[in-house]
């Protein structure tokens, strides 16, 4: 089986992009103003971080826009490779953000419900690079949008993997203790994580040892 991709996410910092490159991570997510959730920094200091990754890593911008035009607008301000919706984008209107933003990878995340949201993740990968399948509830009142720390269901996270033709992420609740079962469940592209390898928030270099170590076991 082939080991997934590592995107540590609520990246803060200069310091914790390069921590967290140097531990193995492929990806790093930086937060933008979000409704609720950890991580979430100015777009300043998006930009700042972005700029000092090397190529080969990817940057994602997590937008809780849900209009093509305010994504657009939120990306010029940061200029990351990769744009992560986390709301469900208003008429579906991808065909814009193509349009405009040619180069850059999109990535739907769909929040795992029930059997509504494999029919959303399937609809949705017609349009965009990738799906990230997370944990959130964007029904509620105060939206969750990711960063719960919860784990969803994998069963139906496995069927979502099996009727797309695009990458799909994991992301939700993982840590070193569950992710060699959830890799067995879902074998996904990419594992998604942020809290599991913080202490007091803060990016901890020895959980980022522990998790790399156990989905290479």
């Amino acid at each position: 089986m082939t080991t997934p991709r590592v995107k540590i996410c609520c990246i803060s910092s200069i310091e914790e992009a390069r921590m967290a490159i140097a531990h193995g991570a492929s990806a790093l997510g930086l937060v933008g103003n979000m409704p609720s959730g950890p991580g979430i920094i100015e777009d300043e200091l998006i930009y700042q971080i972005a700029k000092t990754v090397p190529p080969p890593i990817s940057t994602f911008l997590l937008t809780s826009e849900t209009k093509s035009n305010e994504i657009i607008s939120h990306y010029k301000r940061v200029y990351t490779s990769t744009i992560q919706i986390v709301d469900a984008l208003e008429q579906r209107d991808y065909e814009l953000l193509r349009k405009e933003l040619p180069g850059v990878k999109l990535v739907q995340v769909i929040h795992v419900i029930d059997d509504d949201s494999v029919k959303e993740a399937i609809q949705v990968s017609k349009f965009v690079d990738a799906i990230l399948l997370d944990s959130g509830n964007p029904n509620l009142a105060v939206k969750e949008l990711g960063g719960t720390g919860r784990i969803h269901n994998w069963e139906l996270s496995r069927e979502i993997r099996q009727a797309i033709p695009i990458p799909l992420f994991l992301a939700g609740g993982l840590n070193k203790d569950n992710v060699r079962v959830a890799i067995e469940t879902v074998k996904p592209f990419g594992l998604d994580l942020c809290s599991s390898v913080r202490t007091d928030g803060k990016l901890d270099s020895s959980k980022l040892t522990d998790f790399f170590k156990a989905i290479d076991t």
